[in-house]
């Protein structure tokens, strides 16, 4: 088994695996999927994601093809690198291996422009053609042309806000003030055509290669709205020299008046998502979201 022929047959890599054909090391791949380096016999490798072996439920539905459609509409010319899909089947995906780098400015803003040519690639509409997922959660992606706000609000906030207070995560009083932000979000401007977005792009999804080049992995890519890229960006202590990469993204597409007051509402959609998935320990953020919106 080399690159050549995994690349003329992908469906054949499960076997190889089964029968221990292929040395497989086990890395580090995030809080959902269990993730191998694949060694190959031309000395290639490769990054696999698998369902883990221990869960008590087996992976969703396109859970894996999901990704690798995103990771392939993603890819347009002049736009940041992504992995090249090797492998894309409903138990596994396998991808191109990328080393590890250091963060730099000089990546930083290339990275910038390449992600404004990206957003403005566009999309039909808001949502995608393929089902959604946001971490191990489903996520509505069913096409709409509906304006932003409105569709943002539905799709991307609502569920979340529903799942964390079902789940204890939030209080009533949480609830309610978010259900306020919900109420007046047309308030807050901000209303785009649908951009080319990844759609999870917190700091640890954008991965620093060789020469500090950066690239997009794990998307939950779908039409939406540029801004929420970019305020996903700033969570958790923020991604390295991102006021370079802002200012870089404004000289290849300036982003419209009032976007930093508009940064809580697009980082809503993953604080809600972490309350869902991981319970109260971020219930802070999320109110110190919604306040801040409230306040604005």
């Amino acid at each position: 088994m080399d690159l050549a022929y995994l690349r003329s047959h992908p469906h054949h890599l499960p076997t190889f695996l089964k029968h221990q054909r292929i040395r497989e090391t086990p890395v580090a791949g995030g809080s959902i999927a269990a993730a191998s380096r694949l060694t190959l016999d031309d000395g290639a490798s490769l990054f696999v994601k698998t369902w883990p072996e221990q869960s008590s439920t087996p992976a969703p539905d396109g859970f894996f093809t999901t990704e690798a459609a995103g990771l392939d509409w993603l890819r347009v010319p002049g736009g940041p690198p992504l992995p090249e899909v090797l492998v894309a089947l409903p138990e596994m995906l396998a991808l191109e291996w990328l080393d590890a780098g250091r963060p730099s400015p000089a990546g930083a803003e290339r990275f910038g422009r390449e992600l404004a040519i990206m957003h403005r690639a566009g999309a039909p509409a808001f949502g995608a053609e393929w089902p959604g997922f946001i971490g191990a959660l489903p996520q509505d992606n069913t096409l709409s042309d509906e304006s932003w706000p409105r569709w943002f609000a539905e799709s991307r906030l609502r569920p979340y806000l529903r799942l964390s207070a079902d789940g204890g995560a939030l209080s009533a009083d949480d609830v309610t003030a978010t259900e306020r932000v919900l109420s007046q979000i047309d308030d807050y401007g901000g209303v785009e055509a649908p951009s080319r977005v990844h759609g999870d792009l917190w700091p640890g999804n954008l991965f620093w290669g060789t020469e500090g080049r950066a690239w997009l992995v794990d998307p939950a890519a779908h039409g939406g709205h540029r801004e929420t890229d970019l305020a996903q960006l700033a969570l958790w202590g923020g991604t390295p020299h991102l006021d370079r990469i802002i200012d870089a993204y404004e000289e290849e597409w300036p982003l419209d008046d009032g976007w930093r007051q508009r940064v809580p509402l697009h980082q809503l959609h993953l604080l809600l998502v972490h309350t869902a998935l991981f319970g109260a320990a971020y219930r802070s953020e999320v109110r110190q979201a919604v306040d801040s919106l409230l306040r604005s």
